[in-house]
Order: structure tokens, then C-alpha cells, then sequence
């Protein structure tokens, strides 16, 4: 279950929407989002379980405290504190990067009558063979604590780089790096095409031009899924909503309004 402090209620008139951030991101890492969501809808924002700030040592978590069930659990209780908030029955969008994204759908086929859209950012159901063990060598490099947002640029790039630094708690790590690495490690272990071949809301899907994910596989989910708009955001890397923000608006504002 997430704590209360976890999620942020950013005010906007209309259906909730809940903002579900990628992997070592924040609730927070969709600042520049917000303002103009609002014009859609209730927006709220939550950082996930092991994205909080208190570092977990990766020895001390159960393997089925960070499976994605575990987090679809979260966001089905995060669901209900909303509709408490709201004071309505209305059904949520969820808008998932990477991770989140994942975590959307699943939660979409599992329960939905709180669900009545669906946006995924770059992410795909099968990611079997691959590893985070090449990522250790990376992850020691990392310094203790980065002293500025340009410091966090000049490791991870401009448009990364800001993302980890608005996650990060004064320049340091909000969690534990062994946590992080485990939880994507599951993802090279299982695939999840079954829970989006039940997912039965309108879709949008949004695929970096420089996508993290197999060749072909959102296209693939696209045909799989009559409920599905599928578009490629050409050039922009994996985080589409901050490496290419007019496109994503465009997209989603369409896809938004359309649902309305």
C-alpha cells in the first residue's frame, strides 16, 4: 500500500487522472505536465512503492513486494482514496511512462470498471533475455549526491538528467539502486502480453523514435487491440513527454478530448 504523502491531488475540474511514473522517477517528474492536464480533468500525481525517498536495501524486500501485482494493488487503493477525494464514481485515466505505463494496463485488465483510458509511454510487454545486471558497473559510478542540476546533466544527458535530478531528495538517491535494478529485472523474466490482450479501455500508445523497447512490439500491440491509437514520436527518445512536450500534448489532448 502507498502512504498517504505519496499522492499529490494538483486540483482541475472533471474525471481523475492519475500520472504514473517510470522507473527511478517521481510523481514529481511530471511537473510540467500538470498545468495543462488540468484542463482535462482531476489530476493527481504518486510515487510508487520504493520511489518514496528512504533508501531499502535490496536484502530486506520480498520478491513479491515489488511484482507488478504488488503495484497494480497500490494503484487500486490509490484509486479509491481518489474517488473518496472526488466524492464521484467517475472512472480514472491512467498516463504511465515506461514502468507506469505497464502498470496502467495491467491494472486496466484487472479491474476495468475503474479505468476508462489508457495512455503508455514507450513500453512493451516482453522484454525476456534481457538483464540489469550490466547496469552495476553504471550504478557504482554514480557520486553519493549530485551538487546541481547540471552536475545530474552531465552524467545522464539534458532531458535525463532532469528527470533523475526532480526525483533525486536534495542531489541524493530516493531509493536503492539494488531495488530498482530487481524491479526491471522481473521484466526479463515474464511477459505481459495476456493482461494487454485484456485490456479493453481506449488506448493511446506512444512510442519513442529512439524507443527502449523490442523492435516492433508496440506496433504489434497496436494490432492486437482495436481500442488502440498508436503513435511514434520520430526523434524523441524515451521520455517522450519531456524530450518531445508539444508532441506529447498533441497527442494527448486529441486522445482526451476524443474520450470526453
Amino acid at each position: 500500500m502507498t502512504s498517504d504523502d505519496a499522492l499529490t491531488d494538483h486540483g482541475g475540474d472533471g474525471p481523475p487522472i492519475l500520472l504514473l511514473h517510470g522507473l527511478m522517477g517521481r510523481g514529481r517528474t511530471w511537473a510540467r505536465q500538470i498545468g495543462w492536464l488540468r484542463r482535462y480533468g482531476r489530476v493527481f500525481t504518486v510515487d510508487a512503492a520504493w520511489h518514496t525517498g528512504p533508501i531499502i536495501k535490496p536484502w530486506t524486500v520480498a520478491p513479491d513486494a515489488i511484482a507488478t501485482e504488488r503495484f497494480v494493488d497500490d494503484i487500486v487503493d490509490v484509486l479509491a482514496r481518489i474517488a473518496e477525494a472526488t466524492i464521484d464514481d467517475e472512472k480514472a485515466v491512467l498516463i504511465g511512462h515506461s514502468m507506469g505505463g505497464l502498470h496502467a494496463w495491467c491494472t486496466a485488465a484487472a479491474h476495468p470498471e475503474l479505468v476508462r483510458g489508457l495512455v503508455v509511454e514507450d513500453m512493451s510487454p516482453d522484454f525476456r533475455g534481457q538483464t540489469t545486471r550490466s547496469w552495476t558497473p553504471w550504478f557504482e559510478s554514480w557520486p553519493d549526491r549530485f551538487t546541481s542540476l547540471s552536475h545530474a546533466q552531465q552524467m545522464f544527458g539534458e532531458v535525463a538528467g532532469r528527470y533523475f535530478y526532480e526525483a533525486f531528495d536534495d542531489g541524493r538517491l530516493h531509493g536503492d539502486l539494488g531495488v530498482f535494478a530487481n524491479i526491471a529485472e522481473q521484466w526479463g523474466q515474464r511477459e505481459y502480453w495476456a493482461q494487454w490482450d485484456a485490456v479493453s479501455v481506449p488506448t493511446l500508445l506512444l512510442e519513442a523514435g529512439f524507443t527502449v523497447t523490442p523492435p516492433g512490439q508496440m506496433a504489434a500491440m497496436a494490432a492486437r487491440n482495436p481500442s488502440v491509437t498508436y503513435v511514434v514520436a520520430s526523434g524523441a527518445g524515451h521520455l517522450i513527454h519531456d524530450d518531445a512536450p508539444e508532441f506529447f500534448r498533441g497527442a494527448v489532448e486529441a486522445f482526451l478530448s476524443a474520450l470526453s
